[in-house]
C-alpha cells in the first residue's frame, strides 16, 4: 500500500466483493484497474449472513499479499451500504467485474441503485479477461472441494490457504 499523500483531484475507486477466495479474475482486475485509478481500495464485504470460507481478516492478508506489487492498491473492509463505504473513503468510482451477462444484468440493477443513493459516485464496468471469464469463488471452492485442479485459476499463496484450509476441514470430518 502506497501511504503517500494523494491530490484532492486523484482519481480513488473502491473494488468491492467477498473474495471468498481472490481468484487471477480478481487479480487482474486489480492489476488493470490499479492502472486507472490513483488509488483502488479493493474492499471486502463483511456478510455476516454467509459462512465463507476464510474470515474476513483470512482474506485480507491474502489480498495484502498478492496485491503488495502495485503501490497503489490498498485493502480494507467493510459493512453497510457499499456507497456509504465509498463515500467515507472519498472514492468517486466504483469498479466492477463483468464475466458474462448475467453479471451485467445484475450489476446494471446494483449500479443504479448506487446512483439513485449518491449520483456522485460512478460505477465502471470493467470486461473480464476472455481467460479468466468462467471463473468464480464458487466454483473455485467447489472444484478443490472435489479434488480439482486449480492451479492457474488462483494466486500460488491462496492455492496454498486452500489446501491447509481443507485438509482441516477434511480432518474435522474424519
Amino acid at each position: 500500500m502506497n501511504n503517500c499523500l494523494l491530490p484532492e483531484s486523484s482519481r480513488i475507486a473502491i473494488y468491492p466483493g467477498s473474495f471468498d477466495p481472490i481468484t487471477n479474475g480478481h487479480l487482474d482486475l486489480i492489476q488493470r484497474g490499479s492502472r486507472l485509478f490513483d488509488r483502488l481500495i479493493v474492499s471486502i464485504l463483511r456478510n455476516e449472513s454467509k459462512e465463507p470460507l476464510f474470515s474476513a481478516e483470512e482474506r485480507i492478508a491474502m489480498l495484502r499479499e498478492v496485491a503488495e506489487p502495485y503501490l497503489n492498491v490498498e485493502v480494507d473492509s467493510f459493512d453497510g451500504l457499499l456507497v456509504d463505504h465509498a463515500a467515507h473513503r472519498s472514492a468517486t468510482a466504483i469498479l466492477r467485474g463483468i464475466r458474462a451477462i448475467s453479471d451485467y444484468e445484475y450489476e446494471l440493477q446494483m449500479a443504479l441503485m448506487n446512483r439513485r443513493l449518491r449520483p456522485e459516485i460512478e460505477t465502471v464496468f470493467m470486461m473480464s479477461n476472455e481467460a479468466y471469464s468462467f471463473i468464480s469463488s464458487r466454483m473455485v471452492k467447489e472444484v478443490f472441494s472435489l479434488g480439482g485442479n486449480i492451479s492457474g485459476l488462483v494466486p500460488p499463496p491462496v492455492e496454498a490457504r486452500m489446501r491447509g484450509r481443507f485438509s482441516k476441514i477434511k480432518h474435522k470430518g474424519a
